[in-house]
């Protein structure tokens, strides 16, 4: 009898665990579809150049995109955007510049990852072109410009004027063997070791 009660709750036990399991597995894929439903994640979208090249420009309304420049502690950069922000027209294809800078002795290699606040106004804020879309690496004391082509669309609510799009770079996580593989490496034009 005892044992039966025993073997009935370790199986209860099991369920619940495997219920955990399964509902943990799912809440990433799940929360990605809420952000993107919401917005509230801040994350951007894109667009295809082709569709962005069909908006037309609201002419009539101008809004503030301002830049926000992040670099984890990790990472030895520095970034910073070329302009604090642009006034634009939503609808229209606007270009921003960032650079970045490597500070290091070593090749390394980061991943930025944006946001836009207010988190609404991501759900209106595209790019067709980001340096974000892929990591970038770095060889020692590299210095590069990286462009982002974004449009606002139209549909911007009045209530939002001003949004910040912002970046945070971090150290992409096989970077350090990027490091390694280099050292082997030699430049056989100068005998320097290189990428």
């Amino acid at each position: 009898m005892m044992a039966q009660k025993t073997t009935r709750t370790a199986g209860k036990l099991a369920i619940v665990a495997a219920a955990m399991f399964g509902f943990g597995y799912a809440l990433v894929p799940l929360y990605n579809v809420f952000c993107d439903i919401t917005g509230l994640n801040g994350r951007t979208g894109t667009i295809a150049q082709e569709e962005a090249d069909k908006l037309v420009a609201d002419t009539n309304r101008l809004v503030t995109v301002e830049f926000d420049t992040n670099v984890n502690g990790e990472l030895p950069w520095t970034f910073k955007a070329q302009l604090r922000q642009l006034k634009i027209h939503p609808g229209e294809i606007a270009d921003a510049i960032f650079v970045v800078e490597n500070n290091s002795e070593h090749p390394t290699a980061g991943q930025a990852i944006p946001s836009v606040a207010p988190a609404q106004a991501s759900l209106y804020f595209n790019k067709t072109e980001c340096f974000c879309f892929t990591r970038q690496n770095l060889a020692p004391h590299e210095r590069r410009e990286m462009l982002v082509r974004f449009v606002v669309d139209s549909g911007l609510p009045d209530k939002i004027s001003t949004m910040t799009l912002s970046y945070t770079f971090f150290m992409a996580p096989d970077s350090n063997k990027t490091a390694d593989r280099s050292e082997g490496i030699t430049n056989t034009s100068t005998g320097i070791e290189k990428i």
